[in-house]
């Protein structure tokens, strides 16, 4: 899309010089700083955002997996299905090759980001509970049965999945997003799921810290006691938070190379994720409960069973999504590598044609 000009611009000849009218470029000292102050403010406002995010985890105690060991090996176990469907969501990228530290840094990312989650999910029930008081919606004694499970439903849908899926992609945005590697709107994906799994991890260490008494218990007894239910369970979690940015992330992609309508781009992605996110925290536990009634599975089982069915129903779409790409972007090699050839052997016949 070409870029939209001022009827100034439009009209004027080539060689007219309209800086400061309708056009403008870094030309004078004061254009200077006014270019190095926007590029401080940019960076002081990421730099920030990662510092508080900082500040967060500490707070929420989400060194826990790093100062503990018991807890940090139980976490790393609970990792490892979403680690295992990360790592496949980058083997399926074949333009190129990302960088290890560029990986790295988001996962990091996502585990800094991730505190925003936490706070946020804290506070806005608490919020939307006094102000519903206070409008006299909600009495003291709490709602009743049916309010109280439309309440979990949109709180999953209007609260948990919009903003884990932001801070996801935030993530992304803050590093990986501006980084020249980040060259194909498939990589979108690659980096999303990167996200997703630092977000998991620091999301499973608090789970498990807050479920296991790690410092009284030697690693074997973490690991066949309670911290291995917990441990068991979280590693299910793990790789839908993997599903749901990788998908999030893919349209991020796009958007880059959609500059005109990145805005409604990244809508949808996050629209996309965050729907199946919310559904799946939605109906996770009604469905394992009547697979386990109508099954001679027990609860475990039973919640096994869907977390493969879900994550796997949408894991396919996404690597339905990838393979497209992947074979658009062969299609579209292939049609260059036919080009360069036909035009090889034109150039040759020529050169052939002028020696006879």
């Amino acid at each position: 899309m070409a870029r939209r000009q001022d009827p100034v611009e439009a009209a004027a000849d080539d060689g007219v010089d309209l800086y400061d009218v309708s056009t403008w470029e870094e030309r004078t000292s004061l254009d200077g700083l006014a270019v190095a102050i926007y590029g401080v403010i940019v960076g002081t406002t990421r730099v920030l955002t990662v510092l508080t995010a900082l500040l967060l985890l500490v707070i929420v105690g989400g060194f826990s997996a790093l100062t503990t060991p018991e807890i940090g090996a139980l976490t790393i176990l609970s990792a490892l299905p979403a680690l295992g469907l990360a790592g496949y969501v980058w083997y399926s990228d074949e333009t190129t090759t990302e960088p290890l530290a560029l990986l790295v840094a988001t996962f990091l990312l996502g585990v800094l980001t991730a505190n925003f989650a936490a706070v946020l999910n804290s506070l806005v029930p608490a919020v939307a509970t006094r102000a519903l008081r206070i409008v006299g919606l909600l009495s003291q004694a709490g709602p009743g049965p049916v309010l109280g499970a439309v309440g979990t439903v949109a709180f999953f849908f209007l609260v948990v999945g919009p903003i884990e899926e932001t801070v996801k992609l935030l993530a992304v945005r803050l590093y990986a997003f501006r980084h020249d590697s980040f060259n194909t709107v498939v990589d979108g994906a690659v980096y999303g799921a990167m996200a997703g799994l630092g977000f998991a991890f620091i999301e499973n260490s608090l789970y498990i810290a807050q479920n296991v008494d790690a410092m009284s218990l030697d690693f074997g007894l973490a690991l066949f006691g309670a911290g291995g239910g917990i441990t068991a369970v979280r590693a299910l979690a793990g790789p839908g938070h993997v599903i749901y940015s990788a998908f999030a992330g893919y349209y991020l992609g796009l958007a880059k190379f959609n500059p005109e309508n990145a805005g409604p781009i990244i809508v949808k992605g996050l629209v996309i994720a965050s729907v199946i996110h919310a559904l799946y925290n939605t109906i996770a536990s009604p469905a394992a409960g009547v697979i386990a009634t109508f099954t001679p599975l027990g609860p475990f089982l039973a919640f096994l069973a869907f977390v493969i069915v879900y994550d796997g129903a949408f894991a396919g779409l996404l690597v339905a999504k990838i393979r497209r790409y992947r074979r658009a972007y062969r299609e579209a090699h292939d049609d260059v590598d036919a080009d360069a050839d036909d035009h090889d052997e034109a150039t040759l016949r020529s050169e052939s044609t002028e020696f006879e």
